[in-house]
């Protein structure tokens, strides 16, 4: 019997797994076959086609709806698959209302992938729900929440905007990657299903690329089961056993991730040249009371301004040596990038404008390395910006 228990330290470990009843290996093993014997026609072990099921991915997708408070999870083969495939539960001439502040990956799909397709979207301040209930029209089936935004680190309230969706019909989703189910668990807030790019926190060793979408709507689930199946971009089964693996220490992980980003994010605060820094466990951060009362952490993600530009900015990611210059987030390692190049280049300029996207601003995704490397480094590092 798989363990069950109210606590997510516990639930990491063992939550949708059981030693194999084989040969009583404690981890889940990989199951690579691609096919599954049947006994005769229709009759199974519960699986039939590994596109359809696979005992890892399926292990997988059980421990992480628990961890989100769901009854269904679904593995894909990237946030985005995931992302597209809810989105394709929607139908020519249907809208989204969407946070302003969204992934770069998030927008491409929103705006040069669905809007084709004849899938509208409006993107507003979700900060203020009121906004989210002035967009809303009669055409509106579904919600995109993202919060913490990405790279502005902005709060969407989701009990609040979850309420206006529902009471409109509307299906609510919250990309939950930076924050994880260890600091929020939106499914309580009152969103039908949470989206996370496995390949960050879930996994958070840079060495996987996978998405999962969690629900606990009986008849939301299967739709997108049978959009899973269909579509097909399904995580592997090595993929899946990665992640599964990288789970149990996410709890201690996240521990770490948001207490280093703490002490960086109000020493940046005190540096010259930084204009400005954006971390929600800040008390110049506008909404830290919203952050402290739906989230159990700040979470590992800073962005701040350094004056001087984009020269600035380029000689800064040219001198780290601790952190490295390269996309993506949630990893043990610490990472810094420039959004308006790297992630987000695919926002129109003016957008990235309105959303404070400018050429000095720098994200940084802070690993476990001591937070005493982590600080020389970026001192290093602005002292480098600072002589341009």
């Amino acid at each position: 019997m798989a363990v069950e228990s109210e606590h997510l330290e516990t639930l990491a470990i063992h939550a949708g797994q059981a030693p194999d009843p084989v040969s009583g290996a404690v981890m889940t093993p990989i199951v690579l076959a691609s096919t599954f014997a049947q006994d005769g026609p229709g009759v199974h072990k519960g699986f039939e086609y590994a596109r359809t099921g696979n005992p890892t991915r399926n292990t997988l997708e059980r421990c992480i709806a628990a961890l989100e408070a769901g009854t269904h999870g679904l593995a894909f083969s990237s946030g985005c698959a995931a992302m597209t495939t809810l989105l394709h539960t929607l139908r020519p001439g249907d809208h989204v209302v969407a946070s302003d502040d969204v992934y770069g990956g998030s927008f491409r799909i929103l705006d040069k992938v669905m809007r084709p397709l004849g899938i509208e979207t409006t993107q507003v301040d979700m900060g203020d729900p009121a906004n989210v209930e002035a967009a809303m029209t009669d055409a509106t089936k579904l919600l995109w929440i993202e919060t913490p935004t990405n790279p502005m680190l902005k709060l969407v309230d989701i009990a609040a905007v979850a309420k206006v969706g529902r009471a409109r019909g509307a299906i609510v989703v919250v990309d939950n990657t930076f924050a994880t189910p260890m600091l929020q668990r939106p499914i309580t807030l009152g969103a039908h299903a949470v989206v996370h790019s496995m390949t960050k926190y879930l996994n958070g060793h840079s060495d996987v690329v996978g998405g999962v979408i969690v629900t606990n709507d009986d008849a939301f689930a299967e739709r997108l089961r049978f959009l899973q199946n269909s579509i097909g971009a399904v995580s592997s089964p090595f993929d899946s056993y990665m992640v599964l693996r990288g789970l149990k220490t996410l709890p201690v992980r996240m521990e770490r991730h948001c207490a280093s980003a703490g002490t960086l994010a109000a020493w940046l605060e005190g540096q010259d040249n930084v204009e400005k820094v954006i971390y929600p466990g800040l008390d110049s951060h506008p909404q830290k009371a919203l952050a402290a009362s739906q989230m159990n952490g700040f979470g590992g993600m800073i962005s701040f301004v350094v004056r001087g530009g984009l020269p600035a900015a380029s000689a800064l990611l040219a001198a780290v040596r601790v952190f490295c210059c390269a996309e993506s987030l949630g990893g043990v390692e610490s990472l810094i990038e420039h959004p308006a190049i790297m992630t987000h280049g695919s926002v129109p300029a003016a957008a990235r404008a309105e959303l404070g996207i400018d050429d000095g601003l720098i994200r940084i995704s802070v690993g476990l390395e001591a937070v005493d490397d982590l600080r020389d480094d970026l001192a290093n590092a602005l002292a480098a910006a600072a002589a341009t």
